[in-house]
């Protein structure tokens, strides 16, 4: 883990200087002093959730890139309904899929116990992530830090700037790009599916039905088709789980890759990275031959992610709970 380190602050240092003075209000310094135990107080509590959930890793850093497609790394996504909130965890991308709220509910409590009103949740979910690639035996990085958390939420962006798991390459890489992110990004940051589960629903329709042909979707490898549809008989289970990495279920390494090689990509959009002769081919070819390629460039994706339209300074405020606004309604 520690060579992985220096390659996390190699990138840290190429990150600031790309985004310039603007995003440089960042730092991974910001909280040395209000709030010094931050990374070891979040640790503690992804930890002790993992003992029970094995997919909260892969559930929290989709929280982060959720959250950061929608107006920025605001933390908007964890508001819940209120008479003035329209909550973005009801839309179709986050219903019955965005999951880890509750322990982000436990890291924001422990960390109010020690340094009241001094790290934002929006921090919260870019340190979680960190924390949970950690964890499963990816990278190292230094977070930038210094978020502050929004006031409102947006249904309608977040409805409309979420790639779906259906979503053809073209889509996908143009809503990265709305992002200020690149091909490499989208290859990169795709790896997250390295670990996590999906739903039945997400993808039994390549294995029955595709595009509405009658027949699975060639791109699948047919041994892969069969095990799955072992399983996944019922387009609307919204219970049954599978591994998005059928080798390594809860490692972070490189082998999403290897499968997407063997056509053993589960859904659809991850497929679409190699079954598309364009950009993205020969990117998949190098992270499937390098694992450390892949790390250096999904912590410099990450960091570039994490750095999309903050709120800084005075603006946004610190949530004291990271599901309501300061002085807001409780959901309704």
């Amino acid at each position: 883990m520690g060579s992985n380190k220096g390659v996390g602050l190699v990138f840290l240092g190429l990150v600031v200087g790309f985004f310039g003075v603007g995003r440089a209000q960042l730092s991974a310094t910001f909280y040395d002093t209000t709030c010094p135990n931050v990374i070891s107080i979040v640790r503690n509590v992804v930890q002790q959730a993992a003992q029970s959930d094995a997919r909260i890793g892969a559930s929290l850093i989709r929280l982060h890139f959720h959250d950061c497609f929608v107006d920025g790394c605001d933390g908007s996504l964890l508001l819940d309904s209120t008479s003035t909130i329209d909550s973005e965890k009801d839309a179709f991308p986050n219903q019955a899929s965005a999951r880890g709220f509750p322990v982000v509910d436990d890291i924001k409590t422990a960390l109010e116990s020690q340094c009241s009103g001094v790290v934002s949740c929006a921090d919260i979910l870019a340190i979680a992530s960190e924390v949970a690639v950690v964890l499963a035996g990816g990278p190292e990085w230094s977070v930038l830090l210094g978020r502050r958390d929004g006031t409102t939420a947006n249904r309608a962006g977040a409805n409309s700037n979420l790639p779906g798991p259906r979503d053809g390459l073209s889509n996908i890489t143009r809503m990265f790009s709305n992002q200020g992110l690149d091909t490499t990004d989208v290859v990169a940051l795709s790896g997250a599916h390295t670990f996590g589960r999906a739903q039945c629903q997400f993808f039994n329709d390549r294995l029955y039905n595709f595009n509405s042909t009658g027949a699975q979707d060639s791109s699948m490898d047919s041994a892969y088709v069969t095990s799955l549809r072992g399983s996944c008989t019922n387009s609307t289970d919204d219970t049954t789980l599978f591994d998005l990495d059928p080798t390594t279920a809860d490692g972070f390494d490189n082998n999403y890759y290897t499968n997407l090689q063997s056509n053993r990509g589960l859904l659809q959009s991850d497929q679409e990275l190699f079954s598309i002769d364009g950009a993205t081919v020969p990117i998949v070819q190098s992270f499937a031959s390098s694992q450390s390629t892949f790390f250096d460039s999904f912590v410099n994706s990450i960091i570039k992610m994490g750095n999309i339209s903050p709120l800084t300074g005075t603006s946004g405020e610190i949530r004291s709970n990271c599901r309501r606004v300061n002085g807001g309604q409780i959901q309704k």
